[in-house]
């Protein structure tokens, strides 16, 4: 039987005294997780990512799914760690990607690639200058200010033009991506199609409550199952084939665009929640899980 380790942040380990409010969301992912993996002849631990390195040679293969705090300060720490852990065993996502798609400058990357990216611009710092300039550049009144290095909604801000300028301590810490705010956040919801061994598994809408527009269960969010059309499928599609490599898994996130067209938002291929509850069956025997499980074997064969 193999062995596999998807590692988590202290704070999402099942032995946590303090763990996060949407710790939930591993319970109910490993739910559906264990039983497929089983019938692949796997076993599944939960591991601390800042042990991996330590624990990798215990693994056939480790994947850094709920990996939800490597930005927060931590994120030299994690590139050091995943890169002994893929001098080790086998890491998927690979540290290649993880190294490239921690950075959410590969938005730009992508644009170049021809795929239909949210307008972004790039800064060193939120900084009121380079906020101004933001407002003048995309042509809007509203902005939603990140961090390069970032998830979850964390040190991100919605800002609208004339406000007083967000405090520091809420703004993106470093680097920042700036993008215009798309009503259709709140309208319509942002769509999530998520892909295993580079094939369509299964997809959803993310709604945030009312008022807010993080579509975070932290934040008050919710979701449901969506059923995409194949042009939706291809253009998905089409983004992760211009890859130069093939991901485990990865989450295609787009928003509707003042064009009315799907703009990609967010390509998530280091720790996404996989929304495993909008595939289909039942928890021991989720289509999607199935489709990771069997994706796994096929890298490890």
């Amino acid at each position: 039987m193999k062995k596999i380790a998807i590692l988590a942040s202290d704070n999402m380990m099942p032995s946590a005294l303090a763990q996060r409010d949407d710790s939930h969301e591993r319970d109910e992912q490993m739910r559906k997780l264990y039983p497929a993996f089983l019938a692949q002849n796997m076993r599944l631990d939960i591991v601390s990512w800042k042990s991996a390195a330590y624990q990798a040679k215990h693994y056939d293969a480790i994947l850094p799914l709920f990996v939800w705090d490597y930005f927060d300060d931590n994120e030299i720490q994690f590139i050091k760690e995943m890169e002994k852990v893929d001098a080790t065993t086998n890491l998927y996502n690979s540290i290649d990607i993880i190294k490239w798609n921690s950075k959410k400058s590969y938005l730009k990357e992508l644009e170049k690639r021809g795929a239909p990216v949210i307008r972004t611009i790039n800064a060193n710092s939120a900084s009121p200058i380079n906020i101004a300039k933001a407002f003048e550049t995309l042509s809007t009144d509203r902005l939603v200010i990140k961090p390069l290095i970032g998830a979850g909604a964390w040190r991100q801000v919605l800002y609208n033009k004339g406000d007083t300028f967000p405090n520091r301590e809420l703004l993106p810490p470093g680097p920042t991506m700036i993008q215009p705010f798309l009503p259709s956040v709140r309208e319509e919801g942002e769509y999530s199609l998520i892909f295993f061994g580079n094939d369509y598994s299964h997809a959803l809408i993310k709604k945030p409550k009312s008022g807010d527009y993080r579509i975070q269960s932290l934040y008050g969010g919710t979701e449901e199952t969506y059923s995409p059309t194949i042009n939706e499928i291809n253009e998905a599609q089409k983004i992760l084939n211009t890859l130069p490599f093939e991901p485990l898994y990865a989450r295609v996130d787009f928003l509707r665009g003042n064009d009315d067209e799907l703009k990609l938002i967010e390509l998530e291929m280091i720790e996404p929640y996989l929304y495993l509850s909008h595939s289909t069956g039942t928890e021991t025997n989720n289509t999607g899980a199935q489709k990771l499980a069997s994706a796994l074997i096929k890298k490890l064969s």
